[in-house]
């Protein structure tokens, strides 16, 4: 059993990257056709700009390639591909490189890179650091993650059935299972993981109940619904309230759980601290990690919008009409989560400090 434990990183490493080497070699597990560029050769470079004086350089490459998979395994073809210096709509293709293709009748065109060796590879890169640096909670993080991307796709499936009949509903209740699961599988059926629960729920109910009750108020004036994605498949206030909930739900979860691990550690250290004194700690540990919270949810934002942000920018369009089309509605999902980190601050405080102290004394 000890030669077990000292051994099964190294097993994990090697089984993981035998997975990813396999990848190179799975092509004909894929229905799509997928072709291995072994040459290439650039034959044109034409300079392009447009009204608004962006300019870039257009190639044309021709490119030779094996087919990997089919009924045409192993036969030669030659591929025209056409992409820009900027990269922002096409890509160059170099030799080694795996694509998919379609066929034709007249020629064949290029689908996309085939990518599975680098998200496998940064997939096990993720499981390995989390299991050999983390042990049993490494193990713990990745079966929640697993278990709550089931869930998920549980719920959308349950969603499609229902033809998105009480859409928010849904997904507020699948925020529930996500938190309760989550924090059981990572502190255990414990008193921690309880207030901690409570506080999240109630910190988040806080944030959209809010955030709901002044969009119905301005009338959703300066939401500019249109700019979602599939806006004609659903109705676009509930999705874009269950979107916020999730997103508002990881914020909170995460300072919940600092807050209430904090305090724990300091009710050990300090056994007859009192609830008050236990309030003023969690306020001040809230207070000390809002900012670099709220702050990354901005910057995950900003660095989500920038790219098409960017080019709108470089195409003549006015800041304000870039930031309704791109920002306005990630700026007001930032928004909504910063209000339950704050609320969360306080509520967390509270529970805490009135289930950890009893009048009696320390509650154990």
């Amino acid at each position: 059993m000890g030669k077990l434990k000292r051994w099964w990183p190294l097993l994990l490493i090697l089984v993981g990257g035998l997975l990813v080497l396999g990848t190179r070699y799975a092509a004909p597990l894929y229905r799509q056709s997928i072709m291995q560029v072994t040459a290439s050769r650039v034959t044109e470079a034409t300079k392009t700009s447009d009204e608004f004086k962006n300019s870039d350089k257009q190639y044309t490459q021709y490119l030779t390639g094996r087919l990997l998979n089919g009924q045409r395994r192993g036969h030669t073809v030659h591929v025209k591909n056409t992409y820009s210096a900027s990269g922002a709509m096409d890509e160059k293709y170099s030799v080694g490189e795996q694509v998919f293709i379609s066929h034709t009748s007249k020629n064949i065109l290029i689908k996309g890179l085939k990518r599975d060796t680098v998200m496998l590879a940064l997939l096990w890169l993720a499981v390995v650091l989390l299991v050999v640096m983390l042990h049993r909670a490494g193990l713990m993080a990745l079966l929640s993650v697993a278990l709550n991307l089931v869930i998920f796709f549980l719920a959308i499936e349950i969603d499609l059935a229902r033809r998105s009949d009480g859409f928010l509903w849904l997904f507020g209740g699948l925020a529930l299972i996500f938190a309760a699961l989550t924090l059981w599988l990572i502190l255990g059926p414990t008193k921690q993981m309880l207030i901690t629960f409570a506080a999240t729920v109630t910190g988040t109910a806080l944030s959209i109940g809010l955030s709901a009750l002044v969009l119905a108020l301005t009338h959703h004036n300066g939401i500019y619904y249109e700019t979602m994605a599939y806006v004609t498949q659903v109705a676009p206030q509930p999705l874009f309230l269950a979107a916020t909930l999730l997103g508002s739900l990881g914020a909170v979860m995460d300072e919940s759980t600092d807050i209430v691990a904090t305090l724990f550690e300091l009710r050990d250290d300090k056994p007859t601290i009192s609830a008050l004194e236990l309030f003023q700690a969690g306020r001040q540990v809230g207070t000390a990690i809002m900012g670099p919270l709220i702050n990354v949810l901005l910057l995950i934002f900003i660095a989500e919008t920038m790219p098409i942000a960017l080019l709108l920018l470089k195409n003549g369009n006015s800041w304000g009409y870039t930031f309704s089309m791109t920002m306005s509605l990630g700026m007001a999902q930032s928004l909504i989560s910063g209000i339950g980190i704050v609320l969360a601050i306080p509520v967390v405080s509270f529970l805490a400090s009135r289930l950890l102290v009893t009048k009696a004394g320390v509650s154990k």
